[in-house]
């Protein structure tokens, strides 16, 4: 599956599983009434290095990023987002991104990646223990899920 660096116009071809996945308000802690324009500035913004991946007719089912988690000292400690397009789920596309940034962060010095706020009934917690991730920490309700009511919030870590 190609992975590439993502352009300035890929956006609209990310935009509309990124709207879903959030306005879902299942997996990320944005809020689900984000507007396209707040989005883009979200995900694209210029300190993120974002990735997307492609099938074989080169549409885009797959967006990540990786950003400093932490600044001055602190800032070879990465931070990521992923979103796989939800018609496309199970294909291994998550675990492709997932490997692409995991190879690319440490390519440029990262130490180690957190994830600050895991939706522990997200089931990429298990794509991350997988990777070697661990959960340091739960906050105990700290997430209105739609379905689940209050659920934890998991920060994940793993060195690289």
């Amino acid at each position: 599956m190609p992975i590439r660096q993502a352009a300035a116009d890929d956006w609209p071809r990310i935009w509309p599983f990124w709207h879903r996945i959030v306005a879902a308000g299942e997996t990320y802690s944005w809020d689900p009434e984000t507007t396209e324009e707040a989005a883009r500035a979200l995900w694209m913004a210029p300190a993120k290095r974002v990735y997307v991946a492609e099938d074989d007719t080169g549409a885009i089912v797959g967006s990540a990023y990786t950003t400093p988690n932490y600044g001055g000292p602190a800032a070879r400690i990465a931070n990521a987002g992923f979103m796989v397009d939800p018609d496309r789920a199970g294909r291994g596309i998550g675990r492709a991104l997932a490997e692409h940034v995991l190879a690319a962060a440490k390519a440029e010095g990262y130490r180690g990646m957190v994830f600050n706020a895991v939706v522990e009934t997200n089931p990429a917690v298990t794509l991350w223990a997988s990777l070697g991730f661990t959960i340091l920490g739960t906050v105990p309700e700290a997430y209105d899920h739609p379905r689940f009511g209050r659920v934890g919030l998991h920060v994940m870590y793993r060195a690289l």
